[in-house]
């Protein structure tokens, strides 16, 4: 119950999961161990569900999303969309990144969610938010 107790029960999360996971809703972790599971820590109990599997698939979704931003923005009708499309793609993929990281305990814990995953309204709504701006710069409207 000391210092980085979060991020112990997270990498015990992380580590109990497996390659294949325990299956949905079998998390052990989230009960009681990991502190504020649906924020900061979703990862890890994603992990622990999904498996080494189910986490390759998120982090590949991300990677997608970003690849996707960027080939968007390299056929941007005008500078300013395709600034749009990359900002708002590499925001989504570094917070991700950092989220990643934090979870793994690769950097200290900063308190940032994962996109599209982690619990919270005002978060969700600006991500949502964003990616309407790309489909619109991607459907060529300005």
């Amino acid at each position: 119950m000391g210092d980085g107790h979060q991020t112990i029960q997270s990498l015990y999360a992380i580590g109990s999961g497996g390659a294949a996971g325990l299956g949905l809703g079998n998390s052990r972790q989230k009960h009681l161990f990991v502190p504020e599971p649906q924020n900061d820590f979703i990862f890890s109990i994603v992990c622990e569900e999904l498996g080494f599997v189910g986490a390759c698939a998120v982090v590949g979704l991300f990677v997608l999303l970003l690849w996707r931003g960027i080939t968007l923005a390299a056929h941007a009708p005008d500078r300013f969309g395709a600034l749009l499309v990359v900002g708002f793609t590499v925001q989504v993929a570094l917070q991700a990144v950092l989220n990643m990281a934090v979870v793994t305990n690769t950097i200290p814990n900063t308190g940032i969610s994962l996109p599209f995953f982690s619990s919270g309204g005002t978060s969700l709504m600006m991500l949502l938010g964003e990616m309407g701006v790309v489909l619109s710069v991607s459907r060529g409207e300005t």
